[in-house]
């Protein structure tokens, strides 16, 4: 419909997958089938649930008549129980055993736990896809000098490769957080109003081991070892926290990758890939901005501050539960993932066709160079006997007059002027070989190699074949 509001992250910038995750079929099917891993559990451990009725409720997982789920939910102002009466429609044999025990949190909840869960897996996913050709980026280019950079002003060289480590290095940092992410989630189980189990107590006459192995039933059919030792009604709110500030690593990662594009495409060191017929601008033809890392940039600074709402809703929940996590809940979590998905697969597509300009690249070291290494040049004159007062002047001098020449548009000529200083100990030729920029680069190469050696990328795999 075009008269109504879309979010720009389903028109335009997350995948198809996922979307699909955060999607009501997905959502709505977990509740599904998490009544029936209910029911079979239920079932299994003596309960008045006949496989019968456990076998209906498996086969109509995926049939959700959402006309009837909006009407009911209008006349009951419930979501779950709305879902309740829907499934029971369908099911009509196991309709009066359908949420048996539980409280909405039972659903809610545990889907949530599944689908944060896999989100968070095809996140890693799309890392791994970044990594790849970035990876092969830095190998590829681990040998070729450029100007380093602190506080944006010209320092001592790297090399092109070794800058992408620091963009590698982030990524990898931000896997990590991810997997202690992932290995920190609990299911949540069937635990009731406050956490108690107390329907259960009741359901199995006292029986608290059957309570636990129902748990472990359940929790067993999503691929869960463990669940949260106690609860509330809901798990607890300090694992949104945790999700969306891996995802927030993730941003600010991506962040700095696209700044970095965007100040080395001004500087015409490295360019993002830019289509045959891509507009760079509507008025200016010849423009070819960075679009893709501006896009990164942007959608990461509202992953960042997406991830806010969790802390504030962590620190809220009164007592045992309140209902006020549930509308914010509903847009970050979705929204921070969908956006972050985007990101990964700019970068992706960034990295994977990456310009280096390597003639601007060597002019603009050649303008550089000089003057980064006068600190070598002044240690070797003193070595051959001048006074390091002296010299440092006669340094001094001549570099404020090749910064005027570069500042007129033309060459700097420091070398020249010092290899034709007769105070100056130094010949040209000597001077020259001095200003090799492979002397200044420091470990570069090296590290680049040691860390690409330490950090082979995993072979991507598909989303279904990852999600349990």
């Amino acid at each position: 419909m075009r008269d109504q509001y879309e979010s720009p992250l389903n028109s335009r910038y997350a995948s198809d997958e996922m979307q699909r995750l955060f999607s009501p079929d997905m959502r709505y099917s977990t509740w599904r089938k998490l009544w029936v891993s209910l029911a079979r559990a239920e079932h299994a451990l003596g309960l008045p649930v006949s496989q019968e009725q456990v076998d209906e409720l498996a086969a109509h997982t995926d049939d959700i008549d959402y006309d009837a789920v909006a009407k009911r939910e209008a006349a009951v102002r419930h979501d779950v129980m709305a879902h309740v009466y829907a499934y029971g429609l369908v099911c009509p044999k196991a309709a009066g055993i359908i949420h048996l025990g539980a409280t909405s949190c039972y659903v809610t909840d545990n889907a949530d736990l599944i689908i944060l869960r896999d989100a968070l897996l095809s996140i890693r996913n799309s890392i791994y896809a970044v990594l790849k050709p970035l990876s092969a980026f830095a190998e590829r280019t681990k040998t070729i000098p450029t100007v380093g950079y602190t506080h944006y002003q010209h320092a001592q060289p790297v090399t092109v490769g070794r800058r992408a480590c620091l963009w590698l290095q982030d990524l990898w940092l931000d896997l990590e957080e991810i997997e202690d992410t992932l290995n920190a989630i609990r299911f949540l189980g069937c635990r009731g109003a406050t956490g108690t189990e107390a329907s259960f107590v009741s359901l199995f006459g006292g029986d608290t081991q059957k309570i636990d192995a129902l748990n472990e039933r359940i929790a067993a059919d999503f691929g869960f070892t463990r669940c949260y030792d106690v609860s509330g009604q809901t798990y607890p709110r300090k694992l949104d926290s945790r999700v969306l500030n891996a995802l927030s690593s993730v941003a600010q990662s991506a962040y700095k990758f696209g700044d970095d594009m965007r100040l080395l495409q001004h500087d015409g060191i490295l360019s993002e890939p830019f289509e045959s017929k891509q507009i760079g601008s509507s008025a200016m033809a010849y423009k070819q901005n960075p679009m893709r890392s501006e896009r990164i940039c942007s959608l990461s600074r509202f992953v960042m501050a997406t991830s806010l709402n969790a802390p504030m809703t962590a620190s809220t929940q009164w007592l045992e539960r309140t209902l006020d996590d549930s509308a914010n809940r509903r847009l970050s979590l979705p929204e921070a993932f969908l956006a972050t998905d985007a990101v990964l697969r700019l970068m992706a597509n960034i990295c994977g066709g990456i310009i280096v300009h390597e003639q601007a690249n060597a002019k603009m070291l050649a303008n550089t160079l000089p003057f980064l290494a006068t600190e070598n040049l002044l240690m070797a004159a003193v070595k051959r006997g001048g006074d390091r007062q002296a010299l440092h002047e006669i340094i001094r001098t001549h570099s404020l007059a090749a910064k005027e020449r570069l500042a007129a548009g033309e060459s700097n000529d420091l070398a020249e002027r010092l290899g034709n200083d007769p105070a100056f100990p130094l010949s040209l030729e000597e001077i020259k070989l001095e200003l090799d920029p492979m002397r200044h680069i420091g470990r570069s190469v090296e590290q680049t190699d040691r860390f690409l050696a330490s950090h082979p990328v995993p072979e991507s795999k598909p989303l279904q074949e990852i999600m349990v």
